[in-house]
């Protein structure tokens, strides 16, 4: 039943994708990030429905005149000296070709149907709309397993969406934190009192979610998420105090082997997991040392790799033989793409959080946007917060769901670029006022 239903649902938005085609960016959005298919039992399972997606969207983005071009921001500019950094980086890789070919392709698919994505949103609702998929697709699992958390007294782990890049425990806690602020904002920003009350409900779900997948990066992230939003919120001291509430609340409500657990963050070097991670990270500082320039390219966690820059001296001797991924995105891409690809990455997020701060100020002089775009970009910086805080610990440095955010600051640019024109056409054509009265004297014309 669920396999028909999915498969009806999507036949339906595809065809509506061929007349509106912001449809299908949205339908691969949800797709991409939910994937739904993976929750079903029967031949819908490994039916491509992302795939399909992308290429009727693809396919409408050349075909249809409801787009824009590209934005080319700064935040794009960097973007796209990121992506063709890491196809040189590509050519010097320890991993096989075939492995560095596929993640590159996987890397260049995400941007690109990012690019198409952005240039079929073009206003302010098709915007909001965007922002309610990317929220929704990722904290379905969060409402979820903060239902279950609650229900089981936070005995068991919270996991994600089977099959994509939150599936595992720590990676969907930390998607939670970054999609965290995008709930508040909608509450603020939603007339309608009980779709507040139940976005409430989500934030708390979701925060109950990302205890109960007892990631201990997780936990740094939403204190570190928390505090920003407290200080960026539309009301601060209101929404420091819930918030306090909140996260003490659902820790006191955490079962004693969880307590446990985040305790090993005091002890780490006792902790052969964390102790793992620093040698990881060790290993590709030393990997990055040697190729400065351009790393080791994609797919860094391969024997070629650990077997040349891996420390086996001392303590270390324990992980001879051993192979790990990145569990930073600081390391991750500093190892795979150099000291330069590491410069490109953080300019990026650099560049989003000043362009967000830019945003707001300007948004604030257009009746039309004063009232929700500089709350989006304040709440857009909280999520690079989470995302900077919790990335630290794991390998997320090609997940979609932050350039989502981030995507969000370059459609915002795109809509004030557009009513900067309008708006000076219009003072172009008022006359010069020659005093208080001028205007009520022009609108009753001569002879009266």
């Amino acid at each position: 039943m669920r396999d028909l239903a999915l498969s009806a649902v999507v036949a339906v938005l595809l065809l509506v994708a061929l007349k509106h085609p912001v449809v299908g960016a949205y339908l691969y959005t949800w797709v991409s990030l939910m994937n739904p298919h993976k929750l079903t039992f029967g031949f819908a399972f490994n039916v491509p429905f992302a795939q399909i997606a992308a290429i009727t969207t693809l396919v409408m983005v050349l075909l249809t005149r409801k787009r824009q071009a590209l934005p080319l921001t700064g935040i794009v500019v960097v973007q796209l000296l990121l992506l063709a950094w890491m196809s040189v980086t590509s050519f010097s890789a320890f991993a096989s070709s075939d492995s560095v070919f596929e993640r590159w392709v996987f890397v260049l698919k995400i941007h690109v149907m990012l690019f198409a994505t952005w240039m079929l949103v073009t206003d302010a609702k098709k915007l909001r709309v965007l922002i309610w998929v990317v929220t929704l697709s990722v904290c379905f699992f969060g409402i979820k397993g903060g239902v279950w958390t609650v229900l089981t007294g936070g005995g068991g782990r919270v996991w994600g969406p089977p099959g994509g890049m939150l599936q595992g425990n720590n990676e969907l806690a930390v998607g939670l934190v970054i999609l965290m602020p995008m709930l508040y904002y909608l509450r603020e920003t939603t007339p309608h009192r009980w779709v507040r009350h139940l976005l409430l409900f989500f934030m708390v779900t979701c925060a109950f979610s990302i205890l109960g997948s007892q990631s201990r990066g997780a936990l740094l992230a939403l204190a570190s998420m928390a505090f920003f939003l407290g200080l960026k919120g539309k009301h601060p001291v209101r929404t420091s105090v819930l918030l306090v509430v909140l996260v003490v609340g659902a820790i006191a409500f955490m079962p004693e082997n969880w307590s446990s657990r985040m305790g090993t963050i005091r002890t780490y070097q006792e902790d052969t997991s964390a102790m793992s991670r620093i040698w990881t990270w060790i290993t590709l500082w030393n990997a990055a040392v040697d190729h400065p320039l351009t790393g080791v390219g994609f797919m860094a966690d391969n024997q070629a790799v650990f077997q040349r820059y891996a420390p086996l001296d001392g303590q270390w001797h324990i992980f001879a033989g051993a192979v790990y991924v990145a569990h930073s995105i600081y390391f991750q891409i500093l190892g795979e793409h150099g000291f330069v690809g590491l410069g490109l990455f953080l300019l990026l997020w650099l560049t989003t959080w000043v362009s967000a701060n830019r945003v707001s100020r300007r948004a604030r002089e257009h009746a039309e946007f004063a009232s929700w775009m500089p709350l989006l970009m304040r709440m857009v910086q909280v999520s690079l917060v989470g995302y900077g805080a919790g990335g630290a610990f794991l390998s997320l440095g090609y997940l979609d769901l932050p350039y989502y955010i981030m995507g969000f600051v370059v459609l915002c640019q795109a809509l004030l670029r557009r009513q900067a024109p309008a708006a000076s056409h219009v003072a172009a054509n008022v006359p010069p006022r020659a005093g208080p009265a001028y205007a009520q004297v022009a609108h009753r014309g001569p002879g009266r």
